[in-house]
């Protein structure tokens, strides 16, 4: 291990880490780090030269941060998750964020549908299929055009 990836704790944490190491330990570059400090979602310690060190408390932000976003949720909502003291608030927020993921859900069933429709599509031109016309006059609505 390198002397400059862990040092004596610094700010009462236990561990020590440069962005450099905490990014590579989670496969990201160090400015998506740098970002998520600029977005409020890490506040990492300084040492004396001004070096960012990040501690343990950090390792276990970088992680949920990462599982949040697998989850879908956009980082201002993770930044509002981690900042809410509150159990209500947060409950709002994940009310909110779930009922965005289902509706992701839905529209990606939906495409999902579509592709397999046009896999088991005998027509040599799609458009000429029923389903898919079915599709089409769903999608414009009864005057032509998309609904709002």
């Amino acid at each position: 291990m390198k002397s400059s990836e862990h040092r004596a704790p610094v700010g009462g944490r236990s561990e020590s880490t440069g962005i450099g190491a905490l990014a590579g330990r989670f496969g990201l570059a160090p400015h998506v780090l740098r970002h998520w400090e600029a977005m409020g979602l890490l506040t990492p310690a300084r040492d004396a030269a001004g070096r960012r060190r990040y501690g343990t408390a950090d390792v276990t932000r970088v992680a949920v941060i990462l599982r949040a976003k697998e989850a879908g949720l956009p980082l201002d909502a993770i930044r509002s998750l981690t900042a809410a003291g509150d159990p209500a608030k947060r409950q709002d927020i994940l009310r909110a964020e779930a009922e965005a993921l289902r509706s992701r859900i839905a529209a990606a069933q939906a495409s999902l549908e579509l592709v397999e429709c046009a896999l088991r599509c005998a027509h040599e031109d799609v458009t000429q299929c029923a389903h898919f016309q079915q599709v089409v006059a769903d999608r414009t609505g009864p005057h032509g055009a998309a609904p709002a």
